[in-house]
């Protein structure tokens, strides 16, 4: 008999990472007083500064930021497989319209990406741009109470249930973020030995639920069963849309509040998988 799998649908702001919590100062006001909104604000804009400058220095974002794609592999007809070892990324013209040539051209980058992605950042830094990044995660952790190593230690938990004899585990990322940015946060907030490449798509363009859909298709047939993890309406309602649980992560720390970092679990996650938890999701949806 096929194993069934749990698909773990993820958002990433304010879910999996903080960052506009930090710039905005909600992640400070939700404790009233006990955090500094300062120093929240400063870590927010290194952190800012040193994504945006990856992203233009080793993933080409300069360049392809106005052509931003809902996931790495969405060219791939377009990718003819050529060595790209002496290829000049500088001259060769990308630019409007997106026609075949400049779409094959695209999805070079695309590929390139993919590589630096999966290879990681200690093979992009220096060493001391590779102890910055490491002193920053360590700060930001602290910061927030070890938000950023819970989420990561949920993540973790839910791919590595492989010795479960029932089951198998799938996360994947779907972000209202630009792809490239998106890409570039899960490296420098060690979430890439959690989702391939292939497993990060962006809403930016096509919305949350387009995106669910590609993943249902991606993922199709009955030993499939999926969860969405966001804090956000737009999944919420997507997540409705498609008769999928929905846990809502929320940055207030007040009791009885467990659908935060530290506190939910995979275990917690493995209740919304539940075929009674499904079928009453279903029921709520259709009323």
């Amino acid at each position: 008999m096929d194993r069934k799998t749990n698909v773990y649908v993820w958002d990433m702001d304010e879910t999996l990472i903080l960052l506009k919590s930090l710039l905005s100062g909600a992640y400070a006001a939700a404790f009233n007083g006990l955090k500094n909104v300062e120093s929240g604000l400063k870590i927010g804009k290194i952190w800012e500064h040193h994504i945006l400058q990856t992203c233009d220095t080793y993933f080409f974002y300069e360049q392809i930021e106005s052509f931003n794609q809902p996931y790495l592999d969405a060219l791939n007809e377009y990718d003819d497989n050529s060595d790209l070892s002496d290829y000049d990324f500088s001259q060769d013209g990308l630019g409007v319209p997106l026609d075949a040539l400049n779409k094959r051209k695209l999805a070079y980058r695309h590929r390139v990406i993919a590589d630096k992605y999966r290879k990681g950042l200690c093979n992009l830094l220096n060493q001391d741009l590779v102890k910055l990044w490491e002193s920053l995660y360590e700060l930001s952790d602290t910061y927030t109470d070890k938000w950023l190593s819970s989420a990561r230690a949920c993540l973790e938990q839910c791919a590595g249930q492989k010795r479960d004899a029932e089951f198998e585990h799938v996360n994947v990322l779907v972000t209202s973020g630009a792809l490239v940015p998106s890409l570039v946060k899960c490296l420098f907030f060690r979430l890439d030995h959690i989702f391939t490449s292939n497993n990060v798509y962006s809403s930016l363009e096509v919305g949350k639920l387009q995106c669910f859909m590609w993943i249902k298709e991606r993922f199709e047939g009955e030993n499939f069963r999926f969860c969405v993890i966001g804090d956000g309406w737009e999944e919420c309602e997507a997540a409705q849309s498609m008769n999928w649980p929905f846990v809502q992560i929320q940055i207030d720390p007040h009791p009885p509040n467990t659908n935060r970092f530290p506190g939910l679990t995979s275990r917690d996650l493995t209740h919304y998988f539940s075929d009674e938890n499904i079928e009453e999701t279903v029921r709520e949806n259709t009323k």
